[in-house]
């Protein structure tokens, strides 16, 4: 009497751990996978060369307190410029011929009118003249004019910064126009995407949802413990 053996077939054992933790099962693969891949990869390439700047110049503002790291410095001088005849009517006629005597462009310049005031000094009230300032800075220059109205000259304060400074002064936008404030906002745009991409597509190369949830909430944890420790009175 032959016996036949009946082989059962192998059952394929369901992965608990390895999946899109934060994903629903239609989501997890296909077209929006493909995209969730492409996203991460294009914002990656789109941010890593501001990514160096602002990582670098971030780490230098990050430790120039505590750790005394010397940053970036401005060299400055100060001059006096005597004003033409008839002195300039109002601070922006001021500032066109600071461009003009300087050979610097003002029409971006901030300009600032104290108005007059009475002040007092050794029990005794003077009244101050109104006073005029005209800045105009970018990441690697500075010029600064402080006039008091009715003086015959203008006090400039002239700044020049080296390359850790300028490059400071590029990751604050000191100086910085329109443009270089959108282009940092797509770039702080980006890293909002990629930390949520990033965390979808982890969760596909490691599995516990504990590990995730403790990784995650641990690093949240941590920022806002230093941060109130650093503003608690």
């Amino acid at each position: 009497m032959t016996t036949s053996n009946t082989t059962s077939p192998n059952k394929t054992k369901t992965k608990t751990n390895g999946g899109y933790l934060f994903l629903p099962q239609r989501l997890s693969r296909g077209t929006f996978l493909k995209w969730l891949r492409r996203t991460h990869a294009w914002l990656g390439l789109w941010g890593a060369t501001l990514g160096l700047l602002f990582g670098f110049t971030g780490i230098l503002l990050n430790h120039r307190d505590v750790m005394k790291i010397p940053i970036g410095k401005m060299e400055q001088q100060e001059i006096q410029l005597v004003l033409p005849e008839p002195h300039p009517l109002d601070p922006k006629a001021l500032a066109v011929w600071l461009g003009e005597s300087l050979k610097i462009d003002t029409e971006q310049a901030k300009i600032r009118r104290e108005a007059p005031k009475t002040v007092t000094w050794n029990n005794a009230s003077y009244q101050q003249p109104s006073l005029w300032q005209i800045t105009v800075r970018n990441p690697k220059h500075m010029v600064q004019a402080e006039y008091w109205e009715g003086n015959s000259f203008v006090s400039v304060k002239q700044g020049e910064s080296n390359l850790l400074q300028m490059l400071t002064n590029l990751h604050k936008g000191s100086g910085m126009g329109v443009a270089w404030v959108l282009l940092v906002d797509s770039l702080a745009g980006g890293l909002i995407v990629l930390s949520l991409t990033g965390t979808l597509l982890w969760t596909r190369l490691h599995g516990n949802r504990l590990a995730a949830a403790g990784l995650g909430l641990g690093s949240l944890s941590l920022a806002i413990g230093f941060a109130l420790q650093a503003i608690a009175v």
